[in-house]
């Protein structure tokens, strides 16, 4: 390998400039379309000059873009005493003296963060930056082509993605270079061994990373079986490879989710799975006179793989979509994609050795509550296809238990806690395993009836409007308990919609056409009803004893900085002031909302 050296002629010198006290926060003030941050805050550093970037070895050149900080010094380098705040000395920089401690363990800390420009990601690569400015280099796993595409991919789905406007209003001018100088896009890939990297460049990273964060899934829950277990088990395998080499790490936090808790039912606690657990086992062990299979995760691999050969080319995607959920289903687990993501847990534990790990298990997350500014979000969520099928006219029911509970907390809320538990357990550095579930469905339960009632508010009050501009007027959504009843209302509906009725007998040709499209629509609905039928009839309640008491462990001003309480939400609030609106907004891209 050749030398590596810095670029010093694109050295600039690092300002600090004072900002307003109020500036952690970011609310949104309608004033020629400015956003404002605001909230408990200190000084905010602000950058100058250009990025410079490591110079390399072509073999290293080839396997990532490395970005450093504009002087050649990390900013924890920076001596915080140099940091006076408008009106002279004073203790309340962004720094906290009690608690866990969480901008103090960020402070000069490096990371690797896997699913980088992902939804969950980017809130939380946005609340670390914001929150500590004199954090060290974030390596962000970027799967592309080259450094080139990794880097455009860096530029444009993550320094010009919304959700940084805060940020960007912060830095001024110096926004860019900011960016560059902490956001260092490597490319590789989490379903490669050592991720891709060739060794100089695994080497280097392995130098430079005190905390791994792996937020890279496949999410989508009738996935590829072989797609599936590449990302979600594997991946996490390869990860932890890593993380082996990296010779100062304080924590590897993986991000899961609750649902990994499968087909249990009632209270479901925190606790971490151990390999080769098996849910089927646990739930029918007693009343099954049958023998239930055991769970081989390296057999489940070369099933996959065995699997993808044999099959047919044209009818390959299909036949492993039906094998993920027959195996899913078979140990317990309702589809694929959280079955695999259990396994990947139980690969982490099996592998992690002396290595502290954070299981962070959130429920449905959706958009922020608060931060950066209420309402943020990317792509539709897990609940949000059918509210907005509703708002549009498009579906008046749904196949729901009435009385069954939807499990969703706001992003920020989840990030807040993810860097509660990393920095609480990164100090730590105990070898252990320990499993956070940021759910509401014990201590801030949203029922089913009641989300519908919300749906109906907002939608009567605020309306979409239809391709002429007239306010689209919704009905109370129908829950319906079966499928046959959800059928016979969804042809009901779509029949009546569509006229079909009016031109049965008058034109052949047209009823043939509309019943086409009628039946599409009903197929359509039914399909979105059969995968997430695991959910909204799901039995479980998910605790959150570890999270409240990582919650008690927080000072006051940590609370209020990195608050995470989701029993302090107000339902009607969330869902009718700030996550529908939000959906509309950066989801819709503001299509059918008023002028």
């Amino acid at each position: 390998m050749g030398a590596l050296f810095l670029n010093s002629s694109s050295f600039a010198p690092i300002k600090f400039v004072r900002v307003p006290e109020k500036c952690d926060r970011c609310s949104l003030r309608r004033k020629r379309s400015v956003v404002y941050c605001q909230g408990s805050g200190g000084n905010v550093v602000k950058s100058s000059g250009f990025s410079s970037v490591l110079t390399e070895s072509a073999a290293l050149r080839d396997a990532g873009s490395l970005v450093l900080s504009p002087n050649g010094k990390s900013q924890a380098e920076i001596a915080v005493k140099d940091l006076v705040p408008y009106g002279g000395p004073s203790t309340s920089l962004v720094e906290v003296h009690d608690g866990i401690g969480i901008v103090k363990f960020l402070r000069g800390k490096g990371f690797l963060i896997t699913g980088a420009t992902g939804f969950l990601a980017k809130v939380l690569i946005e609340k670390i930056l914001r929150t500590e400015p004199d954090v060290g280099k974030i390596f962000l796993l970027i799967k592309a082509k080259n450094k080139e595409a990794a880097m455009e991919r860096l530029r444009s789905e993550i320094i010009n993605a919304e959700i940084f406007k805060c940020l960007r209003q912060t830095h001024g001018r110096s926004y860019q270079s900011f960016m560059l100088s902490k956001l260092v896009p490597v490319v590789g890939n989490i379903c490669e061994s050592n991720l891709g990297f060739d060794e100089d460049l695994a080497g280097f990273i392995a130098k430079e990373v005190d905390v791994i964060v792996n937020s890279a899934a496949i999410t989508t829950f009738d996935e590829r079986y072989d797609v599936a277990i590449d990302i979600n088990t594997k991946g996490p395998c390869h990860l932890m490879g890593f993380a082996k080499k990296c010779k100062k790490l304080k924590l590897f936090l993986q991000v899961s989710t609750a649902y990994v808790n499968g087909q249990r039912q009632g209270r479901i606690m925190e606790r971490p799975f151990n390999i080769g657990d098996n849910i089927a086992r646990e739930i029918f062990e007693f009343s099954s006179s049958k023998p239930l299979p055991t769970l081989d995760i390296e057999g489940e691999m070369k099933l996959a793989s065995d699997f993808m050969e044999a099959s047919e080319v044209k009818s390959v995607a299909q036949k492993m979509k039906e094998l993920g959920l027959e195996r899913a289903k078979r140990y317990g687990w309702q589809d694929t994609y959280v079955f695999t993501k259990a396994m990947g847990e139980m690969m982490i534990d099996k592998m992690r050795g002396e290595i502290p790990v954070v299981i962070i298990r959130p429920s449905v997350i959706e958009s922020t509550c608060k931060e950066p500014f209420p309402g943020w979000m990317e792509g539709n969520r897990m609940m949000d296809p059918i509210v907005l099928y509703y708002g549009k006219g498009q579906l008046t029911g749904f196949l729901v238990d009435p009385n069954g509970v939807l499990d969703v907390v706001p992003a920020d809320m989840v990030v807040n806690a993810t860097l509660a538990a990393m920095a609480k357990h990164g100090v730590a550095q105990k070898p252990d395993m320990n499993v956070y579930q940021i759910a509401s469905s014990v201590v801030n339960p949203l029922v089913f009836n009641d989300l519908a009632k919300l749906l109906y508010e907002h939608y009567n009050s605020s309306p979409c409007m239809d391709s002429k501009g007239r306010p689209i007027k919704v009905p109370s959504m129908k829950l319906f308990s079966s499928m046959e009843e959800f059928s016979t209302h969804l042809w009901g509906d779509a029949i009546q919609r569509s006229g079909l009725t009016a031109v049965a007998s008058s034109n052949e040709k047209l009823s043939q056409k509309l019943e086409s499209i009628c039946r599409k629509s009903v197929e359509q609905a039914k399909y979105l009803a059969n995968i997430y039928e695991p959910y909204t009839f799901y039995g479980g309640r998910f605790d959150n004893s570890n999270t409240q008491r990582l919650m008690e462990s927080m000072s006051e001003e940590e609370k209020k900085k990195f608050g995470f309480d989701v029993s302090s939400i107000d339902w009607r609030d969330y869902i009718t002031n700030v996550h529908i609106p939000g959906l509309r907004r950066h989801v819709m891209k503001g299509r059918g909302m008023c002028s």
